[in-house]
């Protein structure tokens, strides 16, 4: 087991020596989407872990919040006085968001924490069951503007429709600065329509799928671009990786690459004028053989089920594996995905000797780093 594991960092480090080698020289980052706590989903983000990450990566300061916390009643408080805590702890690092519950006196415990030293709000439309038409959201979007805070929403899976009643929100409280979390790819092109272009808008980059990061770049100015990991669902190098590699094939200089990785989130920290939006930049055809489109398909496919670890992951793991095995021009490149997917697939094999929760989570959390490796040299190499 542990010689597995060793195996599985060793493939790591390789895509840590690529990110070294991509990065523009003496690049600043700022990852604006992470968190500190206990979900009750069962993930776990923890402070010594992410402060690891952060000084091994060179990430200087990043917006922190609480997750879907066991405690989250009433109000997200306990959980919020947590992430003031740690922001606290951090001197400066971890710039501490208030997570809102809309049912639970969101105004009180927004302007309580924002007292208290939060620089912006968090809002889950998913996990607090929500949507944009919701009456109570003007008095969150209204306060945000007094404060001069940005507002960071979920824009992922799991979310009807979002961009019109995000831009009628935006409309009515222009100075509310928003922050649409994963590429916005619940209605990606809608917002597109309503927000590109659009100063005080932005979005960050935590998808796990280098074909909506590719999509999204080719849709949305790359001043309104921000890199986030997610943490602790999104890890190192995986998160960088993904969105350096994926904006390098959009077609992204050193100017957009610095400004997506840290200037623009520090403009926003410090409280400077945001970058004037230009254009989109990005081709709106992928050019991939049909391969590495099939080992992409399965990934994709697997990727849902690995977090609910279904036993049908290692079936499209298979699948992804025994695609690698045609021998044409992609062969060094198949070789290298072949390697990372049959280190997940014994990684995998292994998870049944694991009896603790903690266990099993950091167990399947390294599966993921394989997998999400794989899966962006499937569509970036």
């Amino acid at each position: 087991m542990a010689d597995l594991e060793a195996r599985a960092h060793e493939l790591t480090e390789r895509y840590e020596a690529e990110l070294r080698r991509i990065l523009p020289p003496g690049a600043d980052m700022f990852d604006v989407h992470l968190h500190l706590g206990n979900d009750i989903d069962g993930m776990v983000g923890d402070y010594d872990e992410l402060e690891a990450v952060m000084q091994a990566h060179g990430i200087s300061r990043a917006f922190m919040f609480c997750l879907d916390e066991p405690d989250r009643h009433p109000a997200f408080k306990a959980a919020n006085d947590r992430t003031l805590a740690y922001a606290a702890r951090s001197n400066g690092r971890l710039i501490p968001f208030v997570r809102l519950d809309l049912n639970e006196d969101p105004i009180a415990e927004a302007t309580r924490c924002l007292d208290a030293g939060a620089r912006g709000i968090k809002l889950h439309p998913r996990a607090q069951r929500f949507d944009m038409a919701d009456g109570r959201l003007e008095p969150v979007f209204a306060l945000a503007a007094e404060r001069r805070v940005p507002i960071l929403i979920h824009g992922g899976r799991g979310l009807p429709p979002i961009a019109e009643g995000l831009a009628g929100l935006v409309e009515r409280h222009p100075g509310a600065t928003l922050i649409i979390a994963h590429a916005g790819i619940a209605d990606m092109a809608e917002l597109a329509r309503y927000t590109a272009g659009r100063k005080g808008v932005l979005f960050d980059t935590s998808t796990w799928s280098p074909v909506d990061l590719l999509d999204f770049y080719r849709q949305i100015p790359p001043e309104q671009v921000m890199w986030a990991s997610d943490y602790p669902y999104g890890q190192q190098p995986g998160s960088l990786l993904i969105a350096l590699k994926t904006a390098i094939r959009a077609g992204y200089r050193d100017r957009e690459l610095r400004a997506m990785l840290a200037g623009t989130a520090n403009a926003l920290a410090d409280g400077e004028p945001l970058p004037e939006p230009s254009s989109p930049i990005g081709p709106d055809s992928l050019d991939q053989s049909i391969q590495l489109a099939r080992v992409h398909q399965y990934l994709s496919m697997a990727t849902p089920l690995l977090w609910t670890r279904q036993p049908d992951t290692m079936a499209l793991l298979t699948l992804a594996i025994t695609t690698c095995a045609e021998r044409n021009r992609h062969q060094e490149i198949t070789d290298r995905i072949r390697e990372l997917l049959e280190v997940a697939r014994d990684l995998w094999d292994e998870l049944p000797q694991l009896t603790s929760d903690p266990d099993r989570l950091d167990r399947v959390r390294l599966i993921f780093r394989m997998i999400h490796l794989a899966d962006i040299e499937s569509v970036t190499a």
